[in-house]
């Protein structure tokens, strides 16, 4: 009896507790209910503090190699009013000052990021816990996290699924260090080669970029935020920064909202309707004189309302006092109340939204727009369970972090992304005894990686020269770098021309680099300024946020050492890495193979040399085309055929979708559904109006891959549209001799645009259809009609 009795008691106090207890606090209670609860217990400083987002690199303090605390600065920003999420804790690079040995490794840093969390959730008055945001374009941005390829060059794989594996990686290696958003994929459609921010794009097509961004959104994400392996993804950047006017970065989009809504923001919408993207960003430039910042269109009328967004909008670093800057509002206090009201959630940097709290005191701004902002961050907190689960495992971290699982993968990317423009033959490698490797980007380890990449240990990456000693023992292989990228006071061509006169074969490694040094100075949003070009010896770093370009030419030497190379007369196959588009006239002309690797990540140089040696018969497609000259800008394929002008042919040197392989492929027994639906029919945009079928054949003596690209042309339309664009494309492995029937499906969404009444409809009429294996060879045509 007496043991009943305390049971009961035990109970009912424990029911009490329960009562008691918050309703923000209780687990099982719902997410809007604990949203609401928290809300009203927050006073105006706690609730401006929840949608500021501070630098983070300096909130910690590494004591020893293995020990780290908790700043001061952060506990006076914590004290003063907790804020509400953190950016970029881990960065380490030149703009940081964050090295290899004052930054941190994979336990260290779920170590600092743990004891973070700790001081928000135990020493604040509510105990909120801190959103921490990570850059992820390629990979975690953090020492000894894996270094993927460049999304140039994850988007030349054309493999959706490969995509998804590696955004899955990247939240996991992300999430396993303490980190809840990371920051990526970026889905600016790249149309302008001179702009610095080519790298981080999937490219020029809407089709393509809606794909692959939404396959990583989904691998970063996953299906449940609370099981420790995934992180809310940040889609970057609204909208239409890609295309500045003169390639300035951050320059203006000159368009129209047809052209904005039709071609640079399907992919934004897939993300966010398919991949059900948690975060975005807004973009530094205007629109038609409308900051993205504050373009209440953008943000409210169609990401939340139109597609259904459910998440909150980051502004980009400092993109909110640009509102200021670009003089569309009187103050820094006036740019904040214009994004806050416009719907922009979170101030990256938090510079502006802390001018909130006045603001709302002398009713310049209504409190209402403030607790809409911090509800929808207060929402994500809840939905990743970080009020019962906030912390990591040092020990996973240090085990999982750039595991031989996900170096494979990274090696997988790089080789897939590997691009063959030319190959007379001498592609793959034959038995040589001596070649000669030469050029600026043979060897040099960051030039490999890209922009938004952390320092890591030379043992971690390898070079396009670590692989081929690596995989050729008995090869004698001579190097000699030639030149720099862009300095020509220490080239050595001479030295390179007398090595490649000793070789069997040259293969000579040039193009570009978003390496940063610490003598590059840097502004406030953390982009590079050209300034160092008075420092002396020039950095190689000739792309990347904030080097934008006049000119595609090859820098420095280069080409003086292609020209002196090529009249040894040795085969040569050159490869171009490098993250833009540049001008490869000569090297097309002069050499015996020609690829592009964009920037190939840590396993960079294994996955060229796979392909060089015929262990990977290559399957990367182009994603971007290469014009033959700046002048021809834009020369993105789905202009369509385009005039010559009187000095230069119109067409680019390689279009959008090209690419070589070892083995043939021939394409036939094109099918189109019998009856085609009726363009008035009330159906949703996912319905099958035609299905379409061809048979691929590998013609060959080689195994390999084939990207069947669909693409389609609407013959008469109510408005001006592209010529042709893609609309379908799979990746397929053929043995020798093997043939497969492919199936494509159109659906109501792709055979739609906006009318003259913006209005997006399938409108009736003839549609032609193309397949092949690239924009200009497109073997298989025909065509159906919407009733």
């Amino acid at each position: 009896m007496r043991k009943t009795l305390l049971l009961i008691a035990a109970c009912c106090l424990q029911g009490m507790t329960i009562a008691q207890e918050p309703v923000y606090r209780q687990a099982s209670a719902p997410i809007e209910e604990r949203v609401s609860d928290l809300l009203g217990r927050m006073t105006l400083e706690e609730k401006i503090g929840q949608i500021c987002c501070p630098l983070g690199w300096e909130m910690y303090t590494k004591v020893s190699p293995d020990s780290v605390t908790i700043s001061d600065k952060y506990r006076q920003q914590m004290d003063e009013a907790p804020i509400g999420s953190y950016w970029a804790v881990l960065r380490a690079d030149p703009w940081t000052q964050k090295t290899l040995e004052t930054g941190l490794n994979p336990r260290l840093a779920a170590k600092a990021l743990n004891a973070l969390q700790k001081y928000a959730v135990e020493h604040t008055r509510l105990g909120i816990p801190v959103l921490f945001a990570e850059e992820c374009p390629h990979g975690h941005m953090a020492i000894g996290a894996t270094v993927f390829p460049t999304s140039m060059g994850q988007a030349s794989t054309w493999n959706e699924s490969l995509i998804r594996q590696m955004g899955e990686v990247i939240g996991l290696e992300a999430r396993l260090q303490g980190a809840n958003i990371g920051y990526g994929p970026v889905l600016d459609i790249a149309r302008e080669p001179r702009w610095s921010r080519v790298e981080e794009t999937f490219g020029e097509d809407p089709y393509l970029t809606g794909i692959l961004g939404t396959a990583f959104v989904q691998g970063m994400q996953g299906k449940d935020f609370k099981d420790g392996r995934h992180v809310y993804s940040t889609l970057k950047h609204l909208a239409a920064y890609g295309v500045p006017r003169g390639g300035h970065n951050g320059g203006p989009a000159d368009m129209g909202l047809r052209a904005l809504l039709d071609e640079y923001l399907p992919g934004f919408q897939r993300a966010v309707e398919v991949g059900k993207a948690a975060t975005v960003m807004t973009s530094y430039n205007s629109i038609d004189g409308v900051p993205c910042t504050s373009n209440k269109f953008l943000i409210d009328s169609l990401l939340r309302k139109r597609w259904g967004f459910d998440g909150f909008v980051y502004s980009d670093l400092a993109s909110i006092d640009g509102i200021a800057g670009a003089h569309v509002a009187a103050n820094l206090e006036d740019a904040a109340i214009q994004a806050v009201e416009a719907g922009t959630d979170m101030d990256l940097g938090a510079n502006a939204y802390r001018r909130l709290v006045k603001a709302v005191q002398t009713g310049k701004v209504k409190e209402s727009a403030i607790n809409r902002a911090v509800s929808n961050v207060l929402r994500l907190k809840f939905r990743m369970g970080l009020f019962e689960q906030p912390y990591v495992s040092p020990e996973e971290a240090a085990r999982l972090v750039n595991c031989e699982d996900h170096r494979m993968l990274a090696r997988k990317i790089a080789r897939e992304g590997t691009v063959l423009l030319k190959n007379n033959g001498i592609l793959p490698l034959g038995k040589v005894k001596r070649i000669a490797v030469i050029g600026p980007n043979a060897d040099v380890m960051y030039n490999y990686l890209g922009d938004y990449t952390a320092p890591q240990e030379r043992s971690k990456v390898v070079t396009l020269l670590d692989a081929l000693r690596n995989r050729m023992p008995d090869v004698r292989i001579d190097y000699v770098k030639g030149c720099a990228i862009r300095d020509t006071t220490q080239s050595n061509i001479k030295e390179a021309v007398e090595a490649a006169r000793k070789a069997d074969l040259v293969i000579l490694a040039v193009g570009g680099s978003s390496a940063r040094d610490f003598k590059t100075k840097y502004i406030n949003t953390g982009a590079a300024t050209v300034d160092s070009e008075n420092s002396g010896i020039l950095s190689d770093m000739e792309c990347g946020e904030g080097f934008d370009r006049a000119t595609l030419d090859l820098l420095g030497d280069q080409e003086k050492l292609i020209r002196a190379i090529a009249a040894t007369e040795k085969p040569l196959v050159t490869v171009y890495i490098a993250g833009r588009p540049l001008n490869m006239n000569l090297a097309s002309e002069v050499s015996d193979a020609l690829l592009t690797a964009w920037y190939p990540g840590e396993q960079g140089g294994n996955g060229i040399v796979d392909v060089l040696t015929g262990e990977y018969n290559p399957s990367g497609r182009l994603p971007m085309s290469v014009p033959r000259h700046v002048g021809q800008i834009p020369v993105h394929y789905s202009q369509g055929t385009l005039r010559d002008y009187m000095d230069c042919p119109g067409k680019p040197l390689y279009t959008f979708g090209y690419g070589l392989s070892y083995t043939t492929f021939a394409y036939s027994n094109l099918k189109l559904s019998a009856t085609a639906k009726a363009a008035s029919q009330p159906a949703g945009d996912n319905e099958v109006m035609q299905t379409i079928t061809c048979t691929v054949t590998n013609t060959g003596d080689r195994d390999g891959d084939e990207v069947v690209q669909l693409y389609l042309n609407d013959e008469v339309s109510s408005v001006a549209v592209p010529p042709i664009r893609l609309k379908g494309f799979q990746k397929i492995f053929l043995k020798k001799g093997e043939s497969r029937e492919v199936t494509f499906q159109l659906t109501r969404q792709d055979l739609s645009i906006y009318d003259r009444n913006m209005n997006f409809t399938a409108e009736p009429g003839r549609f032609n259809v193309m397949i092949g294996g690239s924009s200009d060879n497109l073997p298989l045509k025909g065509s159906f009609e919407i009733q």
